[in-house]
């Protein structure tokens, strides 16, 4: 079988750890025998400087043509004062609207040889495997109506809707279940039903979601608010943790900081079986560090071991990355970002290299 990869570097930092990807994927070919069919596009800010469209059809439709998508970052100063309706963002936004994908999965882990770079206590986040499935294409980023108005006398209006079904609630309830079964099986399911109605409704559908198809699975409701406290107080509490779009984006990002680099911390965001899933880093473009190999390639090149876990049904060849990377760390090779006393400080591309030779190394061992 030939996996169809459409790959969109985007801008900043994206094309310099977009460019370890490739060199990932060439020794995948040659070395384990897996094929794959690779395109390349633009997106965001690059898209923008060379179609005035921070995605163009012609690239959405080469990625519904994919088994699944590798994005590297969007955005950029260069592009700040561009219309809000083709900013680099709004071609991310259309992509995961296009695409119909609805659940974005956030790990956050701690890696052993890491634990000292976290702004907690080692005792606090030691071992620290949480994953947070956040609901991507409702809630107030997408609500109706939204916009700015004028009331007179300088006086000016900002307003956004947030308005969630059923359907989208249920759906992303899912996801989180079936995850759960396959790790220590417990959701925590967050909202605000104390004070909103589409939390209220939250609320109730997981609970009927629960009781319909996974009593087996552990289940608890938390006020996302009280679940912001608590990552920072018992994180450990947590397995895999539900949530809306808008409390996703905040609960994913706190999370991610307690691993202590966004560097090194990959997403994937998912649809409907079957549909290509779109796989990036979670930090952005960096643009102030752009262009001088300092970036680290790992939160990309394990996002590309969620595409091959997810969307490949490569699960081996992902454990492979995933021990590949952890290795990697326990011999001291750091990037800038987690650079720490007595470590080698390598570039992006030296970090490549050096996943690449501990893939080598464990071949051999195996041979």
């Amino acid at each position: 079988m030939t996996h169809k990869l459409m790959i969109l570097p985007g801008d900043g930092i994206g094309v310099e750890v977009m460019a370890e990807v490739r060199k990932v994927l060439n020794w995948l070919q040659s070395e384990s025998g897996i094929a794959f069919d690779i395109s390349e596009g633009l997106i965001g800010g690059a898209s923008i400087d060379a179609h005035k469209n921070p995605l163009t059809d012609e690239t959405l439709a080469q990625c519904r043509k994919s088994d699944a998508v590798i994005l590297g970052a969007v955005g950029g100063p260069k592009w700040a004062d561009v219309d809000y309706a083709i900013r680099p963002e709004a071609g991310l936004l259309r992509l995961r609207k296009e695409l119909g994908l609805f659940a974005n999965l956030r790990p956050a882990m701690v890696f052993d040889a890491l634990v000292d770079a976290s702004t907690l206590k080692p005792e606090i986040v030691k071992g620290l495997d949480i994953l947070i499935v956040r609901e991507l294409t409702g809630g107030v980023y997408f609500g109706e109506p939204r916009g700015i108005e004028d009331l007179g006398n300088g006086q000016r209006r900002g307003f956004n809707t947030q308005t969630y079904t059923t359907e989208e609630i249920q759906r992303v309830g899912r996801v989180a279940f079936e995850l759960a079964r396959k790790r220590r099986n417990k959701v925590t399911s967050c909202e605000k039903a104390n004070v909103m109605e589409s939390g209220k409704l939250w609320r109730e559908e997981i609970t009927a979601l629960h009781k319909a198809e996974y009593g087996d699975v552990e289940l608890e409701h938390m006020y996302a608010d009280n679940c912001a406290m608590q990552l920072l107080r018992r994180p450990s509490q947590f397995d895999v943790i539900v949530t809306d779009n808008l409390f996703g984006d905040i609960l994913s990002d706190e999370a991610s900081m307690l691993t202590g680099s966004l560097g090194m911390l990959p997403s994937a965001s998912l649809g409907k079986p079957g549909a290509p899933g779109l796989y990036e880093p979670v930090h952005g473009s960096a643009p102030d560090i752009a262009g001088q190999g300092k970036a680290n390639p790992l939160a990309t090149i394990l996002s590309l071991a969620m595409a091959l876990r997810y969307s490949l049904n490569e699960g081996k060849t992902a454990d492979r990355l995933e021990q590949a990377a952890q290795a990697v760390l326990n011999s001291g090779t750091r990037t800038a970002d987690i650079m720490a006393p007595g470590c080698r400080q390598v570039s992006t591309s030296g970090m490549g290299d050096a996943l690449i030779e501990q893939l080598r190394k464990t071949k051999a061992k195996a041979a």
